[in-house]
């Protein structure tokens, strides 16, 4: 399943001599990259909702911080953030 994951911008780069705006985006401590180019407007410490590598909306903080909660709940969180295999395996 992909769904739409909520993450703070810690960090706001522009690649390829400005045509590309990239973002490293904080998941719950883990860091990734994500694009910036459907939500230019964009900026650090804004929580965005981030799709296969592209930051898709900006949102509020409560709105991210609740969603996160959902997800982390329901066990996606690991699997969109591709992040199983470090975890440590839990007893069924």
């Amino acid at each position: 399943m992909c769904l739409a994951i909520p993450g703070k911008i810690t960090q706001i780069e522009e690649q390829f001599d400005g045509l590309v705006k990239m973002a490293k985006v904080s998941f719950g401590g883990i860091i990734k990259e994500a694009s910036l180019e459907m939500v230019p407007h964009a900026k650090v410490d804004d929580y965005v909702l981030v799709h296969v590598g592209v930051a898709i909306s900006v949102v509020d903080e409560e709105e991210a911080k609740r969603t996160f909660e959902y997800l982390e709940a329901i066990g996606e969180v690991e699997e969109e953030l591709n992040i199983s295999e470090f975890l440590p395996k839990q007893e069924k």
